[in-house]
């Protein structure tokens, strides 16, 4: 999330938590992968596409969740993630820099509640939020070595997007340093998922994929890596800024996703009408912010009024989920699911 929220936050977690963690009794027992069509495990980044474990290409429509800020609510709020048609949540942790670290057993048990419902889980950690500092970096790739338990076995339905909004400087310099330093790190640890790395300048500075990206790429021993920009009012604020971010990427031979984007911000207004839509011409898969929990003036970027999902919120929720271009028209499951 952009930097206002990440400010905000803390404050409306504050005034919204209502209870302690919780975790249903589904198994965290992990299975063997099976092996793709690249001879490789679990996802694989191919040029400009997202091929799973089936070697079939993989078009990610789904929503964000502030897991650990509400660990209670994951009993609810994923079936009702899933009931929206989503193929893919990206999940809100903590290495426990700014908040309560979560544990390996808690990650097993939120993959296994994403694999019983058909979804796919882009885990992340959010304290690096906008952080500059390189530490922040590397003690996320730290954390993802420490919990490697839950990612090795799961290759075929995680991915792995290191550290949420890491850089807020608009330096693609400073964000390539950093990936190119801890991306070999992660994969001597044997972690083999696919990689998810979000632009700097908060996740919106397209530019830092288009003109370091390929460095960064190649730095992954595997080269299965692929990007995400994260579109408010910066990135996607108008058919220009949304096609040229996208397409500066694509044009690399990069693989992309807009990881998170909102209907509006406190930096303008977003054009997610022509975002879904030119996602959905041309196979780039969104995400959006987020399920609900928002605070701190930036409420409106809920899109369920009801954890369970019951209640849409009217400007964003039903835009997202039951639009045109919106994930119950666009979104194909998995074909590691069927």
């Amino acid at each position: 999330m952009k930097k206002l929220l990440a400010m905000l936050l803390p404050l409306a977690i504050v005034i919204s938590m209502t209870g302690c963690s919780g975790s249903d009794s589904s198994s965290s027992e992990t299975q063997t992968p099976v092996s793709s069509s690249a001879g490789q495990y679990g996802f694989k980044v191919d040029g400009t596409k997202l091929l799973d474990a089936n070697g079939n290409e993989f078009v990610m429509r789904g929503i964000n969740h502030a897991h650990t800020w509400f660990k209670d609510q994951n009993i609810i709020a994923i079936p009702a993630i899933a009931g929206t048609g989503s193929n893919v949540v990206r999940l809100v942790l903590s290495d426990g820099q700014q908040w309560e670290k979560d544990s390996l057993d808690s990650i097993k048990t939120l993959i296994d509640q994403c694999r019983e419902r058909e979804m796919i889980a882009v885990v992340e950690v959010h304290d690096g939020t906008g952080m500059d500092d390189a530490d922040y970096l590397e003690k996320a790739a730290d954390y993802w070595i420490e919990m490697k338990d839950a990612l090795i076995g799961n290759e075929d339905y995680v991915i792995l997007n290191i550290a949420n909004e890491w850089v807020g400087q608009w330096d693609g310099r400073l964000w390539r340093d950093g990936y190119v330093s801890v991306i070999p790190k992660i994969r001597e640890a044997g972690i083999r998922n696919t990689i998810m790395v979000d632009a700097a300048g908060w996740g919106q500075y397209g530019k830092s994929i288009a003109d370091y990206g390929k460095e960064v790429f190649e730095s992954d021993p595997d080269r299965n890596t692929m990007f995400s920009i994260h579109m408010y009012g910066s990135a996607g604020g108008s058919e220009s800024s949304i096609k040229k971010n996208l397409e500066g990427v694509t044009d690399q031979g990069l693989c992309v996703c807009v990881g998170e984007f909102g209907y509006t911000h406190s930096d303008g207004d977003v054009d997610e009408a022509f975002l879904m839509e030119y996602c959905v011409e041309n196979d780039i898969g969104y995400i959006g912010w987020s399920w609900k929990g928002n605070g701190g003036g930036v409420e409106y970027l809920d899109i369920a009024s009801e954890w369970d999902g019951s209640v849409l919120s009217s400007d964003w929720g039903e835009a997202l989920i039951n639009g045109e271009n919106g994930i119950k028209a666009t979104a194909k499951k998995c074909s590691v699911f069927e």
